[in-house]
């Protein structure tokens, strides 16, 4: 991929894009041409017990450039936006020039518009929402209660997302308060966009699925179902690196609930609503990041 004609070799590169987009290919491309570090911005790939089916950097690229923040965490460990906020900022004041790439929108967001501080959720109260959840057997529940309790963060979020409704959900019922309430207090961002060089990769849907649907089968070829038996007697559905996209449908395949080829057909469905999903929040909210168009 070519490097956009204009980029500094000072200034911090912000690279958001789909999965199976190419933006970590984008990135190694600029660390090798210009220098810098590699900084991760997406939320499943700071885990340690799947490398393979997040595609993280292989070993190879680490060798090519330094990359920080991947498999930083462990597997049964809670790690949020603020965690990866106070990981990020050793890279932000000197050293070698960060060139930040992930899929996590908020990640962006937070780095780029400040995040609030707010309290952890009690552990009982995320288990509360973890059953509210599984007994209902969506979200639907958990929306429906901000919708009644707190409606103004019920209009901002997204309300597809099982993830951020229970986020929402738990923010109010520990703290009284609804997260938009906290997220009028946000304090001055980090990384203001004006002091880096924001890109964002804009794939083309077909283009972006038929990427999506052949690197499953490479991940399959790479060792993703040798990763998926590591993975399970330790697997727990609640964890948060259990939300790597493809893991519970290769857990399913493991205990003879699907057959492989259901299993990857799953996967890859799942695949494309998550980068669909992504393609919505960088529409909506990276609007003013510089596009680099795909194919």
């Amino acid at each position: 991929m070519a490097l956009p004609h204009d980029i500094s070799a000072e200034l911090p590169v912000l690279i958001a894009g789909p999965t199976a987009s190419g933006k970590s290919a984008l990135a190694l491309e600029i660390a090798e041409t210009q220098g810098g570090v590699i900084v991760n911005a997406d939320a499943l790939q700071v885990f340690e017990n799947w490398r393979v089916l997040t595609a993280r950097p292989s070993e190879e690229d680490d060798a090519r450039a330094p990359h920080r923040l991947y498999g930083h965490v462990a597997g049964d460990a809670f790690y949020s936006v603020g965690h990866w906020l106070r990981d990020v900022t050793q890279f932000l004041s000197g050293g070698a020039r960060p060139i930040i790439v992930g899929g996590t929108g908020l990640y962006f967001t937070a780095l780029t518009e400040g995040l609030v501080e707010i309290p952890e959720t009690p552990s009982e109260i995320r288990a509360e929402a973890d059953a509210r959840r599984e007994v209902d057997g969506d979200h639907a529940g958990l929306l429906a209660e901000l919708d009644a309790e707190d409606p103004q963060t019920a209009g901002k979020i997204d309300r597809l997302n099982p993830m951020r409704v229970q986020r929402a959900w738990e923010v109010l019922r520990a703290t009284g308060r609804g997260l938009a309430a906290w997220q009028a207090d946000t304090p001055p961002p980090l990384l203001p966009l004006k002091d880096c060089q924001p890109y964002v990769m804009d794939a083309d849907k077909e283009w972006l699925n038929e990427r999506i649907a052949r690197r499953f089968g490479l991940m399959l070829e790479q060792g993703a179902l040798e990763e998926a038996e590591a993975n399970l007697p330790t697997w727990d559905p609640k964890a948060p690196s259990s939300k790597a996209i493809g893991a519970p449908e290769l857990i399913a395949y493991l205990r003879g609930d699907l057959t492989l080829e259901a299993a990857q057909e799953a996967a890859t469905i799942a695949t494309r609503q998550y980068a669909k999903r992504q393609r919505t929040w960088f529409r909506a909210r990276m609007k003013a990041y510089h596009k680099i168009s795909l194919p």
